[in-house]
């Protein structure tokens, strides 16, 4: 199971309803923007974790984050900062975050300002959501010692491929073709 179908199923607890509440948005509309933009999270991560620097950082920050809890507390301001924090490691440039917010909101009709501030708050909430999937399939033992940095990339990848078709290669591509 991917992120989004994680997130949109209630795995990672009431993400949904309580990016509504914090937006004031009814559940269908918070559903609607993050399915457009959960997914240039995801492809931002996988891209993060193509190289092995990149996956080294991911596995320090799921490692010694404590990321978990945002999924049940988004409304703190430590979930905005941290989240600020993940787009910018994961995309470098706030131009990219824009861009992001900007083809969700020509796709929801929702404002782009409304959507910039959701974003960070989606990407605490995604790295939540890792944290969670990470530690029920076996990535914390693979963290602390049991696995290769091969074998947590792939837990990690098999979660991030956006369309299930075991490749993330698609999926980088589609997010370059949307973004840049």
């Amino acid at each position: 199971m991917g992120l989004l179908d994680a997130v949109l199923s209630g795995q990672g607890g009431d993400i949904i309803g309580q990016l509504a509440r914090n937006f004031n948005l009814d559940q269908g509309t918070a559903e609607n923007a993050v399915r457009h933009m959960l997914p240039a999270i995801s492809r931002g991560m996988q891209k993060n974790m193509s190289d092995r620097s990149g996956l080294e950082s991911m596995l320090n920050a799921l490692g010694q984050g404590h990321h978990e809890g945002y999924l049940e507390d988004l409304s703190n301001s430590r979930a905005m900062d941290d989240g600020n924090s993940i787009l910018g490691h994961l995309f470098g440039s706030k131009d990219v975050s824009r861009n992001i917010a900007g083809h969700a909101a020509a796709e929801t009709g929702l404002s782009s300002g409304l959507l910039k501030k959701m974003l960070p708050v989606l990407a605490s909430a995604a790295m939540g959501m890792m944290s969670r999937q990470g530690a029920s399939s076996g990535l914390g033992a693979a963290l602390s010692g049991g696995g290769s940095k091969r074998e947590v990339g792939g837990l990690l990848s098999s979660f991030l491929d956006a369309d299930n078709d075991g490749s993330i290669a698609d999926d980088l591509l589609s997010l370059a073709s949307k973004f840049f």
